[in-house]
């Protein structure tokens, strides 16, 4: 039995996963893909040599399912499985920013078509990429996807990715969608499209019916958002001095602190996020890359902190918006954050979102949706 197939079986005997034909069957093949590519020469050795050409890529795998189905976990447990050097895994969003930094540096180069360069230099570093939360959002990354990965499965790469969609929805009703449409058609003819549908929502089993809004902020609000934080994303309590951090990339050239982040879970202070000059790309990085975001410290807000309310309204609709699932600690429950004074009447359609992204409806769709 391979290690990845043992890994699974563990989870299922000590409780924390439960049986579920979906799952069975995708672990079945992650754990066939990962044998394969173990399997595979290394770049450069005698083997590759004889063969005079790049070994034809393994047929990659896209996962797609509703929110807390397992696929992160599933991703997680096949690329530690996956003991080659020459692998890569990257937020999709974070990928493509990275591809479009790189083509802008061909382009200075004026040196023709900057795509196969580009393509030349990943496939360089990676047999294998895995991505996280596929979705495509604007026409940037929609023109020019076909050719990318037409260019990285050509050159030997093999792609596994999630997603919450399956590939026929992807940029559904995007500008110009037709020149994204090749793209679909590459993902159907060169990876195994599974399905993760099973019956347990295991990121809303994880919270257990726990609330996700805490009022008035204090040490029992911390607390709680603290435990959610570790439940979601299964890190050890007892070592929460360690907590990873990372720097979100907003643009080139600039990204962002974020405290706490792992597993699809950001954590950040209000202050952070809305006392500091900040606006709609910031808010929209952090909700096209994380799942769920933990906001601690929102103050009761007023015409004296008209700046700080501007900017948590931009920032809960790009979170409501992506469907991003929200637990917070605050001063007030959301209909009493900016009970009165000027300003206070525009802030009633935050305090309605916010209402809602509490409710069980919009805590079960899926991100990005």
């Amino acid at each position: 039995m391979s290690n990845l197939l043992v890994r699974y079986e563990t989870l299922l005997v000590a409780g924390e996963l439960r049986a579920d034909p979906d799952q069975r069957a995708t672990v079945e093949r992650l754990a066939a893909l990962a044998d394969t590519l173990d399997a595979i020469p290394a770049r450069g050795s005698v083997l590759w040599r004889m063969l005079r050409k790049t070994p034809e890529s393994p047929r990659g795998i896209y996962m797609w399912g509703g929110v807390g189905r397992g696929k992160s976990m599933l991703m997680d447990l096949f690329f530690d499985s996956v003991s080659m050097a020459a692998k890569r895994r990257v937020h999709f969003h974070e990928f493509m920013i990275e591809v479009h930094e790189r083509l802008r540096v061909e382009r200075m180069k004026e040196r023709g078509d900057p795509i196969p360069p580009v393509v030349a230099a990943l496939a360089e570093q990676a047999r294998l990429l895995a991505f996280d939360e596929m979705v495509v959002n604007n026409t940037a990354d929609a023109m020019i996807l076909s050719r990318l990965f037409t260019g990285l499965i050509g050159a030997g790469v093999t792609v596994v990715t999630t997603s919450n969609r399956p590939p026929s929805d992807l940029y559904k009703d995007g500008l110009n969608r037709e020149h994204f449409l090749p793209f679909i058609a590459l993902i159907q003819a060169k990876l195994d499209i599974l399905c993760l549908n099973g019956p347990v929502d295991y990121r809303l089993e994880r919270l257990g019916g726990m609330p996700t809004w805490y009022a008035p902020i204090g040490p029992e609000a911390t607390a709680a958002v603290a435990e959610a934080f570790f439940r979601l994303t299964d890190y050890p309590p007892e070592d929460r001095a360690h907590v990873p951090s990372a720097e979100l990339q907003i643009s080139a050239g600039r990204t962002m602190h974020v405290p706490k982040s792992l597993k699809g879970v950001a954590v950040f202070s209000f202050k952070r996020l809305c006392a500091e000059a900040r606006g709609a790309p910031d808010y929209l990085a952090i909700a096209r890359n994380y799942h769920t975001v933990i906001i601690v410290g929102i103050p009761s807000l007023g015409p004296e902190l008209r700046n700080e309310a501007a900017r948590f309204k931009v920032l809960i609709d790009a979170l409501y918006e992506h469907k991003v699932k929200l637990l917070a600690t605050a001063a007030a429950e959301p209909f009493q954050l900016y009970p009165e004074g000027d300003g206070a009447f525009e802030f009633e359609r935050t305090v309605s979102r916010l209402m809602e992204m509490q409710s069980q409806e919009y805590l079960a769709t899926g991100h990005g949706a």
